[in-house]
């Protein structure tokens, strides 16, 4: 069950839905990560957050930061720490844009 905002965000754009569940041909970088060639946007950002979790990488004392280990690094652009707010912008660089 999809809340309702959701649903209207779906309903009146659904060309933003499938940017984030189309699949794409991953860079080498990403590739090595996720352990697949193609993958979806939102199917990337889950996995960068299982591993997140399973590694133990958010801080202790602020859960809205996460520090990044040498392989996390590696798709994040190299930072050491990053916000949670900003997990999905650094995933969606290695999602190029379709031309039109």
């Amino acid at each position: 069950m999809l809340p309702q905002r959701l649903k209207k965000a779906i309903t009146d754009n659904p060309k933003k839905l499938a940017n984030l569940i189309d699949l794409v041909n991953l860079p080498s970088t990403v590739r090595e990560f996720v352990g697949q060639s193609q993958i979806s946007r939102l199917g990337c950002f889950l996995r960068v957050w299982s591993y997140i979790k399973q590694n133990n990488l958010q801080d202790p004392n602020n859960k809205n930061i996460v520090n990044c280990d040498e392989k996390l690094r590696s798709i994040l652009l190299g930072k050491p720490r990053v916000e949670l707010a900003e997990l999905p912008s650094l995933i969606k660089l290695h999602f190029p844009k379709e031309p039109k």
